[in-house]
């Protein structure tokens, strides 16, 4: 058996930008460490790599987002292939991975647990800007991570290879 597989759930520590962030996670490197705390995922192996954008507030709208993740992960794994999605909020598309007013924050939840290769990006842009907004900060949900700006990560996911989705 793998020494990682052995290796319990620590506090990881992460300096960035001057700033200390705690984190529950497995060891990791601190690469690893800082793509996470930065909102970038890992480069993915997979066969095939899709983005879905959402910036609307629209429960329809993100339901049709998370249909969409399912059923191309569905139809790759009938086939014995691999996926990686990564669906991109932005603008009003935020509300999607936030804490208070996420309508599909459950489905978020099972899907994520679900699919190791589903990763949701949250714009760092919009955030501010609604906190600033709403004289509050705008919690999001833990599934989320935060991309400095959602439309620049859709153009560095399609420079990668990522296919592009808008529902």
């Amino acid at each position: 058996m793998y020494v990682s597989r052995l290796l319990p759930v620590v506090i990881s520590l992460a300096i960035i930008g001057g700033g200390l962030i705690i984190l529950r996670e497995p060891a990791r490197t601190a690469i690893q460490m800082a793509a996470l705390v930065s909102g970038a995922r890992p480069t993915s192996d997979a066969a095939h790599k899709v983005a879905i954008q959402v910036n609307q507030n629209d429960k329809a709208v993100m339901e049709l987002a998370l249909n969409n993740a399912k059923n191309i992960i569905d139809f790759y794994k009938s086939r014995g292939e691999t996926v990686a999605i990564e669906i991109v909020t932005y603008g009003p598309g935020l509300h999607m991975l936030r804490r208070d007013t996420s309508p599909v924050k459950e489905r978020i939840a099972t899907m994520s647990l679900e699919n190791p290769n589903l990763a949701f990006a949250a714009c760092g842009n919009t955030q501010a800007n609604q906190s600033k907004a709403e004289s509050k900060p705008v919690v999001l949900l833990d599934e989320a991570r935060i991309t400095p700006s959602g439309v620049v990560r859709l153009m560095e996911l399609q420079q990668q290879g990522y296919a592009y989705i808008r529902p």
